[in-house]
């Protein structure tokens, strides 16, 4: 689709092509598998000579669609929709990397990361450095001969850290590796990670890309030799496919999503102002407060703050279970990106199965908390929160 069209208009148009029935909304191919004209036809597509769908594991003209919108809105030449979020970092690591390759990851990822970068990608001879903190100088001295990906999320999960793309993506480059952003929290409608230098973009469509909890999904993103000479093969091969109606669901989503995450944002950002003023509370992590250590690199390289919120709570997990019981109309679960706002308590559950050091350098105690903010109205959750921490 042309680029003169702006993102609000290709999250609904982009990716759309119709069938010979001339449907107005996106079709819903649920097939696995597709029939050729001839025994030479298969052949030709089976050698990649000829373009078309083969295989519903590889190819689907649903799935293509979502990818081709999403790519669209990341301004990416191409991307590769997996069946999850996790599936997409998999995907991404096990096709671009061997044994005997390093990678440099933040210590401030989601606890699944930690778990394949630090425990199952080892067992493959992959070794990564996981760098406590966002300064470009430790990430620089973690970079080995051998280093091939550098990996981040921004603004992590669950303590908000901003990190400098652009500065980070020349360390990749001097370094002969490839920069990989998570870039769930933001979307592409508040944060383009390849336009600040990135090589790979990830995404967990599960969260604001589906957006009402749905379906799980994923993607990866980035210039058409990396991606398709990396990622598409093992997905081909391996099968962590995107199915067609998880597809078709998150292409629904799309069409609304910066409506939902500016309203997501709008009203998170009230409730970090509302939180930093309550009593109880030690500290709130926001990147769209003043007070956030990356506030002004948040202003820089992002067009929004996003619809997370995290804060301690005085009095360590008890404290902080506290306030997640006395809750009755905010979501118990650690999804997020939903219409539904949700909380959780980091360190007993998204990161409740790494080491205590693991969860120390990524910033993580007892009494945090994360709110993914959704969009009942602000006045409510407010005083849903009060119940806990007026205890």
């Amino acid at each position: 689709m042309s680029e003169q069209y702006r993102l609000e208009t290709l999250a609904v148009r982009a990716g759309t092509e119709r069938s010979q029935f001339g449907e107005h909304s996106d079709a819903l191919f649920l097939t696995s598998s597709f029939v050729f004209g001839s025994a030479a036809q298969a052949a030709e597509r089976f050698a990649n000579r000829e373009p078309g769908n083969i295989y519903a594991r590889f190819t689907n003209p649903t799935v293509t669609a979502f990818e081709q919108r999403l790519a669209a809105l990341e301004g990416a030449e191409c991307c590769v929709a997996t069946a999850s979020g996790m599936s997409a970092i998999l995907s991404c690591a096990m096709g671009l990397l061997k044994g005997g390759d390093h990678i440099v990851c933040s210590a401030g990822v989601f606890g699944a990361t930690v778990q394949l970068f630090g425990t199952i990608l080892k067992r493959f001879g992959v070794e990564t450095t996981f760098v406590a903190g966002s300064d470009p100088a430790a990430w620089q001295k973690a970079v080995q001969s051998n280093t091939r990906l550098l990996f981040l999320e921004t603004p992590s999960n669950p303590t908000m850290e901003i990190y400098d793309i652009a500065a980070l993506a020349g360390i990749a480059k001097k370094a002969g590796a490839l920069l990989a952003v998570d870039n769930v929290f933001c979307t592409p409608i508040f944060q383009r990670p390849l336009e600040l230098g990135a090589d790979i973009v990830v995404h967990s469509a599960t969260k604001y890309l589906d957006g009402q909890g749905r379906v799980l999904g994923g993607a990866v993103l980035g210039k058409r030799a990396v991606i398709y000479e990396g990622v598409l093969g093992f997905l081909r091969t391996a099968g962590p496919t995107l199915s067609a109606f998880n597809a078709w669901v998150i292409l629904k989503g799309l069409e609304t999503l910066r409506v939902r995450v500016e309203a997501h944002a709008a009203s998170a950002a009230e409730l970090a102002r509302w939180l930093e003023k309550q009593p109880g509370i030690t500290r709130v992590y926001y990147p769209g407060l003043p007070s956030h250590p990356q506030h002004a690199l948040a202003q820089q390289q992002q067009k929004g703050f996003g619809g997370v919120v995290s804060f301690d709570v005085k009095g360590g997990k008890d404290a902080a279970w506290r306030v997640v019981d006395s809750t009755r109309l905010i979501s118990i679960t650690a999804n997020l990106g939903d219409t539904r706002t949700t909380i959780t308590h980091p360190a007993t559950t998204t990161h409740g199965r790494i080491s205590q050091e693991a969860r120390n350098a990524a910033g993580i105690g007892d009494g945090l908390l994360r709110v993914a903010v959704g969009l009942e109205h602000i006045e409510d959750l407010k005083a849903d929160l009060t119940r806990g921490l007026g205890k």
